[in-house]
């Protein structure tokens, strides 16, 4: 358990990706985080990982176990600490058509939907009790704009869900002091593609998709956990509501 008068950052999916280089930016402003992770395995090394750097924690939760994140939503409300913070950075991606799409495919994108608004309701109501906070969604470009290359329905459906989540939270936890805002990735070099691009191939596969953006290259994690701690901190604080697009130009314009 954290300890009293120090900042703390919840962080769901915070064992790889983007979350875990939102976590080592976190930690080096002194603030503490706890990592929420299915992948346990995965989940230990980035907290030996992350330990020289500062105050780490460490739940192994499968976001898709109901009785797992129902357990958690109960730990989260009997936390005596204060979480100022929480990055919801957990995800999951496999383009399919939407004509072949089942329900099982259609429940890996809304399951993990539902249990991130549950979670982020329990840390709602520590941080509404506790003087406020700031939350970042980790949303999609995907879910502003069809991509004929990569057909992906139901996961625009559940990204455009928590973008619209993140302009309805901000409204109404605005007079608890709680910030909530969204950043919306185009192509980044995250372990997400994991689930239908062999690993070892990844980098060489998303070479292609450079050119897409008007920058000329996809994104690193960096990239987007820069523009995530921007908007946990202070720096941010008059900025509630948003979902940046932080995606390398492509919703400005396509090469």
């Amino acid at each position: 358990m954290s300890h009293p008068n120090t900042q703390t950052a919840l962080i769901i999916g915070g064992s790889s990706g983007m979350g875990l280089a939102t976590a080592k930016r976190l930690l080096a402003r002194g603030i503490g985080v706890h990592l929420v992770a299915r992948d346990t395995e995965r989940l230990a090394q980035a907290k030996q990982e992350l330990s020289a750097l500062g105050r780490v924690e460490a739940s192994g939760v499968d976001l898709y176990d109901a009785e797992a994140v129902e357990r958690f939503v109960g730990e989260l409300g009997s936390r005596p600490d204060h979480l100022q913070y929480l990055v919801n950075a957990a995800g999951y991606f496999s383009p399919k058509p939407f004509l072949e799409h089942d329900r099982a495919d259609y429940d890996k994108y809304h399951d993990l939907n539902r249990s991130t608004f549950f979670i982020t309701q329990a840390v709602a109501k520590n941080m509404a009790a506790n003087g406020g906070g700031a939350i970042v969604n980790i949303g999609s470009m995907w879910a502003k704009q069809a991509v004929k290359a990569t057909p992906s329905s139901a996961y625009s459906m559940a990204k455009a869900g928590l973008h619209s989540m993140t302009q309805h939270l901000a409204m109404e936890l605005a007079d608890s002091g709680i910030r909530v805002n969204g950043v919306s990735p185009a192509v980044v070099h995250t372990p997400i593609y994991g689930a239908f691009i062999d690993p070892p191939e990844i980098e060489e596969a998303l070479k292609g998709f450079n050119s897409f953006h008007p920058i000329g290259r996809i994104g690193q994690v960096d990239d987007v956990a820069a523009t995530i701690d921007h908007l946990l901190s202070e720096g941010s604080g008059w900025v509630t509501g948003s979902v940046w697009d932080v995606d390398g130009g492509v919703m400005a314009g396509r090469n």
